[in-house]
């Protein structure tokens, strides 16, 4: 009923009219707004000071330096949309001006004449990301083009259908990645609204009737995150899904074009799409991206270069309250990893001493300005209603991503036997072969988060360089053979079930140890059980095997701990974490030691934390490793 009374709402351009419109909005609802205003100007004054002023350097005067990366970001152009928006509400010159620079910026250096955009000054570099400039440059112009001289907009307005012209020729549904399709869909729609072009909202109409195909059989996730065929599956039998590329980019062009046109049957799907991806999103607001076949780019809040969750969520707030909730809890996790104006890629950023890159700035002020655009016709977003994840009790297993999610008492967790590939020839390996992906506890926060099994720069100029020593975050079993690595990480095949009784749960995942070309050990015992076991007290891991161990063999769980956190050896075999809410205590059956590390953390890129790394290894003879985790 929801749905069809949203149906016959619709949006004139770009969009007037959500279900529920509310000219006066209930208090909570203002506090949300006061979040992303005040959230929005601190980022565009961050941008604005670390904009290149060099007159004399065209290659980059008007740029937005990137104080983590050697590189100018091509895209930093996107900053057009909030920046004018800013100029628009404070009336501050300073705010047209920085729009101005980008835009100039960009012409002057990654601007073609097919009217793409390059990622970088380079022009053969992919020019698909010009989907994503045109369309905070068609935003930009339709709200507040006002503020710009005749001239400036005229020019903006001819160099936008330039773009306009190149999605509309290059762009169908799975050239490449789903994103771009998918995010072409509202782009195509919106530009032909700003410029007048029926050809661009022709095919955009094409698209959305197409992108219906790209939704998982049981639960309704969005897939075609992957390469080279977006419709290529696993061994088995499973699709291409990134959890962060989805909620941040893809989902948020489907929503705001289904709405405006009232396209019933896509609203039907998008919405059991944003129940299904909202079931990851863990209790402090985070996108549990461990498992994505993109988790590459994962920065625990979402994804490096993607605009960001709230207008998917917040627009539809009317049909699910918890879709409020989760636009609200995610903006407030974004304000905690801020400082001096710029989104730093994980929580950890700051007491890491790791530098931002301005690309999380840029992309995610974009939604805000949306929002802001559109808060006289969104529906109440407050964060009122319950998580799925904060009140969930039991095990969900996602059938069409072999990812089971745990809940009992406080502890949340996340086992992956997802077996999706995100390339062809390369192993970008995210959680799998029965890992631990995530572990959280409602006192505590976070506790394990899994990285990739071996960071790479999969896109060199989105990326950050790991500094420092790589040590993976994902709970794991592992060997060295000949200084190769052999670990379950790699055991694409692992199989994992469940079990809820007597007031535990307990999953059980059978694995084999293998090396990055998926290759099984031969020196030493290469099958084991890994029994994760859960109940309100405690959670425990058994890791077992029947084969002989031969050879140096540990269970690693690195442990989510920013270096303020004390840390207090009771024993050989057991230890103590203070943190901020509670101590954690972690027990073994053998002696428990940390990898060797510099300093007292190991920091990884993905998702963005310091841990501990904790390792257990199994004494000589034994066949079974016992770890338990308890918090107080």
């Amino acid at each position: 009923m929801q749905l069809s009374a949203l149906a016959g709402i619709g949006l004139s351009l770009p969009m007037s009219g959500l279900l529920n419109a509310c000219s006066n909005h209930p208090e909570h609802s203002l506090e949300f707004k006061n979040l992303i205003s005040g959230l929005l100007k601190d980022w565009c004054d961050g941008m604005i000071n670390v904009q290149i002023n060099n007159p004399q350097n065209l290659e980059e005067h008007g740029a937005l330096g990137c104080p983590s990366c050697s590189h100018i970001h091509g895209r930093c152009m996107d900053a057009v949309y909030p920046f004018l928006y800013m100029a628009d509400v404070s009336g501050d010159e300073k705010y047209i001006e920085a729009a101005e620079l980008v835009m100039t910026w960009a012409e002057n250096n990654v601007s073609q004449e097919n009217g793409a955009w390059t990622v970088i000054r380079n022009p053969k570099s992919w020019k698909g990301i010009t989907v994503f400039g045109a369309i905070a440059l068609a935003e930009a112009l339709h709200y507040h083009g006002h503020v710009l001289n005749e001239t400036t907009r005229k020019a903006w307005t001819k160099r936008l259908e330039k773009a306009g012209q190149f999605i509309y020729k290059e762009f169908t549904i799975s050239f490449t990645n789903i994103n771009y399709g998918g995010t072409a869909i509202y782009g195509l729609d919106l530009i032909g609204d700003v410029v007048g072009n029926p050809d661009f909202i022709a095919k955009s109409k094409k698209l959305s009737v197409e992108i219906k195909d790209y939704f998982t059989a049981n639960e309704t996730l969005l897939f075609g995150e992957c390469k080279p065929d977006s419709k290529k599956l696993s061994a088995k039998g499973l699709q291409g899904v990134d959890l962060g590329y989805n909620v941040e980019e893809t989902l948020n062009s489907i929503v705001m074009y289904a709405l405006k046109h009232k396209d019933e049957s896509l609203l039907q799907i998008v919405t059991k799409s944003l129940n299904s991806h909202l079931e990851f999103m863990l209790p402090d607001g985070a996108w549990d991206n461990s498992w994505g076949n993109r988790m590459y780019k994962w920065s625990y809040w979402g994804s490096r270069t993607c605009d960001g969750s709230q207008p998917a969520f917040g627009m539809m707030a009317h049909i699910n309250p918890a879709f409020g909730t989760a636009a609200v809890k995610n903006t407030e996790l974004l304000k905690r990893c801020t400082a001096d104006g710029l989104i730093h890629g994980g929580p950890h950023f700051v007491s890491a001493g790791i530098p931002p890159c301005v690309h999380h700035t840029f992309a995610h002020a974009k939604p805000l300005a949306a929002m802001l655009d559109h808060w006289q016709h969104l529906p109440e977003i407050n964060k009122n209603a319950a998580l799925p994840r904060t009140v969930a009790d039991g095990v969900k297993h996602f059938k069409d991503l072999d990812v089971y999610l745990f809940a009992r008492g406080d502890w949340r967790g996340t086992v992956s036997a997802y077996d999706a590939e995100y390339h062809y020839k390369y192993d970008f390996r995210q959680a799998s072969g029965g890992a631990l992906g995530v572990l959280y506890h409602n006192t505590v926060g976070l506790l394990c988060a899994a990285s990739m099994a071996e960071y790479q720069m999969v896109e060199k100029n989105n990326q950050q360089e790991q500094p420092g020593k790589d040590i993976a975050l994902t709970p794991r079993i592992e060997v060295f053979i000949n200084d190769k690595w052999y670990t379950n990480l790699y055991d694409l095949p692992a199989t994992v079930s469940s079990k809820d009784e007597n007031a535990t749960i307990e999953l059980l995942a059978n694995v084999k140890l293998k090396d990055v070309d998926r290759n099984i050990v031969e020196e030493t015992a290469s099958e084991f059980n890994i029994v994760y076991t859960c109940s309100v007290n405690e959670m425990k891991i058994k890791v077992s095997t029947n084969q002989v161990i031969s050879q140096s063999t540990a269970f690693v769980l690195p442990i989510i701990s920013p270096n303020n956190e004390t840390v207090t050896k009771v024993s050989d075999t057991e230890l103590k974490i203070q943190k901020p809410e509670g101590i954690v205590t972690i027990k073994a059956n053998a002696q428990i030691k940390i990898k060797e590390i510099q300093g007292s953390r190991t920091f990884n890129m993905v998702p963005g934390a310091e841990a501990i790394p904790l390792e257990v290894f199994f004494n000589e003879g034994e066949k079974e490793l016992l770890v338990s985790i308890k918090v107080s």
